[in-house]
């Protein structure tokens, strides 16, 4: 193939470059495949009941809705569990930094599948914090109340012994995390189809774990420059 030419570029630079871009379509053609096999996979299993969530309504007041209501006109069900329940002071900063980036996605997304943000704050206090962050098109739910949290791994509550080790959750400690799920509407019933795994599994060496970041804006610019992501890790707030 035929190769850009940057000003006063170096015939060592060009080389490397193009056996890097060998390297990036060959990511490509991966990541591509990767998720032809995920919405390959079969459906995962029904959800054990409809979730009761609350929200704020068209009239600006908390109400009650069911997971199954959530779905609007789309069959498919995105819900991100955002670390940010009655026991933290400030949410966390990866899951806010996360959240920052896809608000303006959010518009966009909602023309293909439903998305919403969960957490387990009362619904005034996210919407208290989406206000003061300055989202506007994420839809936010509360799980105060259900077991959501708990059955789909937005807590650590439910780990088995074994991952509870792995993940260094203590025997009497327990906390909120971070996780996507996505759900599908089949034949009347609600079931799992892909959830955010790797956000269990352990990570590399001097890394922090890589669950979600082909939706993550700031770590793909980071990866862009030479400097990379180094040990950055976001703020919620900067001076």
């Amino acid at each position: 193939m035929e190769h850009l030419r940057y000003p006063n570029e170096s015939g060592e630079y060009r080389a490397a470059r193009n056996a890097l871009l060998e390297e990036e379509m060959a990511l490509r053609a991966q990541i591509e495949a990767v998720a032809a096999k995920r919405r390959a996979l079969p459906l995962g299993g029904e959800v054990p009941e409809d979730y009761l969530f609350e929200r704020i309504g068209k009239n600006s007041m908390p109400e009650k809705v069911r997971m199954s209501e959530l779905f609007g006109p789309s069959n498919t069900l995105i819900l991100y569990s955002f670390m940010y329940g009655p026991e933290r002071a400030l949410p966390c900063p990866g899951c806010t930094h996360l959240l920052d980036g896809l608000d303006g996605t959010a518009r966009h997304v909602g023309q293909r599948a439903a998305m919403y943000i969960v957490a387990k704050s009362p619904i005034a206090r996210l919407v208290a914090w989406a206000h003061e962050r300055g989202w506007n098109h994420l839809l936010l739910l509360s799980t105060a109340g259900n077991s959501y949290d708990a059955d789909y791994f937005g807590d650590t509550s439910k780990l088995s012994a074994g991952m509870r080790g792995q993940h260094r959750v203590p025997d009497n400690e327990n906390w909120d995390e971070t996780i996507f799920n996505v759900f599908k509407k089949s034949d009347g019933a609600i079931r799992h189809s892909w959830g955010s795994e790797m956000a269990y599994a352990p990570s590399a060496p001097n890394q922090h774990h890589r669950a979600g970041d082909l939706v993550d804006p700031l770590w793909g610019l980071l990866d862009m420059t030479p400097e990379g992501r180094g040990d950055f890790f976001p703020k919620v707030n900067y001076d």
